[in-house]
């Protein structure tokens, strides 16, 4: 079978090839070298010539020089490789990024017009009208929250977003959510669970972590195949820290790719005959604020549809 050109000339290949090129011609230099070493021993031997005049330990030297600078150029040849490797691999996920991205802006953009004609082109009772208004609706808020998304990266990632740390009711900062959100989580089943003899301050910016529980949350409903997604959110009280787990009912990711999903743009890709959805920095940003919080998040998952546990801990007041 014919090796194809690109197959030939792919960064990994020109790679080895350089490595065998360099080894080989150190090991050719060698071999000259101590062949013509014995040859001119001989020649000293034959006619009573000073050795020193012929072999100088400079020749010794030099060899170690050159080891030495192949070894660098080899180091080199490394460093550009695995920087190349990165870049690509860089340009591919962004690549993948653009085209979900524009997946997630058009599809809103698509049904919100669809509507709007249909109430142009017909009478419609007003049970109807309610009901595509309502449709509308929530892809104006899934637009809007796929916007705010990129700006707020973009901001916290130029450090231009100016964070604002309140000591605030983890609890009601969760009511709060889930009551303002009735209409996109109407056919979701979320259980939030504390023990009420526990307090659940920490110092938060509200507007972020209102953003990471959206994130979360958001996540665990693109990926279900149960007709009512259900999240189950526990809340603990351990010394000085705050740990909140989100446990959802959804596909479940494999263990080789639980360090992977927080990776900017990252994104898992078919999982239990799913097709992935969404940006691919969700999570990324999850990680982000996390940071910002002085906490951290971490996900567990038994496998593919045994569903998915994120762990979130923060520092508690």
């Amino acid at each position: 079978m014919p090796i194809s050109r690109s197959l030939i000339f792919h960064p990994i290949f020109v790679f080895i090839y350089s490595i065998i090129a360099l080894a080989t011609s150190l090991t050719l230099y060698i071999y000259w070298y101590i062949e013509v070493s014995s040859g001119l021993k001989q020649l000293v031997q034959k006619f009573n010539l000073d050795v020193h005049q012929v072999f100088t330990y400079e020749t010794w030297v030099v060899i170690m020089v050159l080891s030495i600078l192949v070894a660098i150029i080899l180091l080199g040849i490394f460093i550009i490789f695995i920087y190349h490797q990165k870049t690509f691999l860089l340009y591919r996920m962004q690549n993948n990024f653009i085209n979900n991205f524009t997946h997630e802006l058009k599809t809103p953009v698509t049904s919100m017009k669809l509507y709007i004609e249909t109430f142009l082109s017909y009478e419609l009772p007003r049970n109807d009208q309610m009901q595509y208004l309502h449709y509308m609706l929530n892809d104006i808020e899934r637009l809007s929250e796929n916007i705010n998304r990129i700006l707020q990266l973009a901001k916290i990632e130029s450090k231009a977003y100016q964070a604002t740390f309140t000591n605030a009711d983890i609890v009601k900062v969760f009511h709060n959510y889930i009551q303002n959100r009735q209409v996109i989580l109407k056919n979701c089943l979320i259980q939030l669970y504390e023990e009420t003899s526990q307090t659940y301050n920490a110092k938060i910016d509200i507007y972020l972590f209102e953003m990471l529980i959206n994130n979360l949350i958001t996540n665990a409903l693109k990926y279900t195949k149960h007709t009512v997604p259900q999240i189950n959110i526990f809340l603990y009280k351990k010394k000085k820290r705050i740990e909140i787990v989100f446990q959802d009912n959804g596909v479940g990711i494999q263990k080789k790719e639980l360090r992977k999903i927080f990776k900017k743009f990252y994104q898992v890709g078919k999982a239990d005959n799913m097709t992935a959805r969404g940006s691919g920095i969700g999570l990324y940003l999850v990680q982000i604020i996390a940071r910002l919080h002085k906490g951290k998040v971490f996900a567990k998952s038994e496998g593919l549809g045994k569903g998915t546990c994120f762990t979130l801990i923060l520092p508690s007041q």
